[in-house]
């Protein structure tokens, strides 16, 4: 089975390389950026406005490859791609939860945002409190070093 995808969006943010940028949106925090729709997802916009947070779903389009086990930027151990957030996936589909500031005509202004300039946007969904946030939350191995989170930034090394 194929399964083939078509960017309802772009994405805009003041990173132009990988190297340097921040890997998480914790990392980004106040780092504006804007979301353009195309014309024809704008009517799908409706509503959104009522929201404090979205989920960006998006295509990591400039990675190529993937590695199944590789090195998290917040690990010097090998991991299991499914158990980081690495950009070389089999499908190369990433996520962020960005604050949304406003939406003028069908370009969404955004703060805390981690993504390449230019990367195409695959969805928007509203973020949920009461649905997003799980309890009794384990996290693995970043446990130990999720204070990095904030400081850390992206190298050459998911090229």
């Amino acid at each position: 089975m194929k399964i083939e995808l078509d960017p309802i969006g772009k994405i805009h943010s003041p990173f132009k390389q990988r190297e340097g940028m921040p890997i998480q949106p914790t990392g980004a925090k106040g780092v504006q950026g804007s979301v353009e729709i195309y014309d024809q997802f704008k009517d799908g916009l409706k509503d959104l406005d009522g929201f404090s947070h979205i989920i960006l779903l998006y295509a990591f389009d400039r990675s190529k490859d993937y590695d199944l086990q590789l090195i998290p930027f917040m690990d010097d151990t090998p991991r299991g791609v499914f158990a980081t957030r690495a950009p070389k996936r089999p499908n190369p589909i990433g996520l962020s939860i960005v604050k949304l500031d406003r939406i003028e005509n069908q370009t969404l202004y955004v703060q805390n945002i981690d993504v390449l300039d230019g990367t195409p946007l695959l969805d928007i969904k509203p973020y949920v409190t009461d649905f997003d946030r799980p309890e009794n939350v384990r996290s693995g191995w970043v446990e130990q070093s999720k204070d990095k989170v904030s400081t850390k930034r992206s190298d050459d090394r998911f090229k």
